[in-house]
């Protein structure tokens, strides 16, 4: 057999099945694996626990490899590769029934988050949209300023439970329903949830946690606000940084009520009234943002009260659980197994692989 310390020889005894003969191979019983836990006949529960993390974080025939440098552990890639797939369904499934998750999660000190979003995986049958959903805890930081905002340190996580899947919008609502029902949630009182615009988040969001405080990315705002100041004053323009800045202060400061009725609509409606001209088209686009987005772009309010305002944690987990394995070597996927291998990663970058294994 296969163990976390390389090949062990050990001499056991098999029986058959004294009605069926031994006519079917499901017949042979090994009672000494079955206390074992081996899988197949040939790997431990450890070694399978080291050619799965191996797995989830190399190519498998980059895994295979290390595995006898590092372990002296004699595995085909092809081994790697099944025993990955298979230990991740059984993540996922793991993931989405058992209470330790839950526990863990609820033993978190800090105030929930959660964000959702998506980052394409080539497959078999083209390239496709794996989204993502995570609930996040981490206590409140410090009191900012609106000037500080760039430059403040917010808390590490202290939970995190993520999921990735192929699925329609109304599936990824489903998942967040489900997850935040199992997390008690409370149609998501005293849950942020921050987005990055995309009207599919907000409409999930609104179905499935209504209560939840919706906050704008800081960062994809300032990217709408960069492209409205370049078809006014022309791409990296000094005048371009300057309006970027003022602008983003005072919608910042003032709120967005105040910014649209004492700032950008006067200067839409005198942009019109100058005659025709891309500053009024591009103006009045960026008062749509704003308009649409009115109810989350609470800054202030949120930098005083050491909360997030950004959407970066849900980037990050993009590249994290999906892009460093998923996109590696630009591997082509099948479907069900690029899902089994992203529910191992899940389990890493939400420190619960120790509580997987460990069940």
């Amino acid at each position: 057999m296969i163990t976390c310390v390389g090949e062990v020889r050990v001499a056991r005894r098999h029986y058959r099945c004294a009605r069926c003969g031994c006519a079917a191979l499901l017949a042979v019983r090994t009672p000494l694996d079955a206390w074992a836990g081996l899988e197949s006949g040939h790997l431990s529960p450890r070694a399978r626990r080291l050619v799965a993390l191996a797995g989830s974080t190399w190519s498998f025939d980059v895994a295979s490899e290390r595995l006898k440098e590092m372990c002296h552990l004699r595995v085909s890639d092809q081994t790697v590769r099944r025993v990955s797939d298979a230990a991740g369904e059984q993540a996922r499934q793991w993931m989405e029934a058992s209470a330790k998750p839950v526990e863990a999660f609820e033993r978190a000190e800090g105030q929930v988050e959660f964000y959702t979003d998506g980052t394409m995986v080539n497959t078999r049958s083209g390239w496709r949209e794996m989204r993502l959903g995570l609930f996040s805890k981490r206590p409140a930081g410090e009191a900012a300023s609106v000037q500080q905002w760039a430059d403040r340190h917010l808390p590490d996580p202290t939970a995190r439970l993520t999921y990735a899947r192929f699925a329609t919008s109304a599936q990824v609502g489903d998942l967040i329903g489900g997850t935040a029902h199992r997390l008690n949630l409370d149609r998501g009182r005293d849950v942020s949830a921050l987005g990055d615009g995309a009207l599919w988040i907000w409409k999930q969001t609104r179905e499935h946690l209504p209560d939840a405080e919706q906050t704008l990315d800081v960062y994809h705002l300032r990217e709408h606000l960069f492209d409205t100041a370049g078809a006014l004053y022309g791409q990296g323009s000094e005048a371009s940084s300057q309006w970027v800045q003022s602008q983003f202060m005072t919608l910042r400061g003032e709120g967005s009520k105040r910014y649209l009725h004492d700032h950008l609509i006067p200067q839409t409606r005198q942009a019109k009234a100058d005659g025709p001209s891309g500053d009024y088209e591009a103006l009045r686009a960026w008062s749509q943002y704003v308009w649409s987005n009115r109810g989350r772009l609470h800054y202030a309010d949120r930098l005083a009260r050491g909360l997030p305002i950004g959407s970066g944690q849900v980037e990050g987990a993009c590249k994290t659980v999906v892009g460093r394995r998923l996109k590696l070597n630009s591997a082509r996927w099948r479907p069900e197994r690029a899902e089994h291998i992203a529910a191992l990663t899940c389990l890493q970058y939400g420190d619960l692989w120790k509580a997987y294994w460990e069940n």
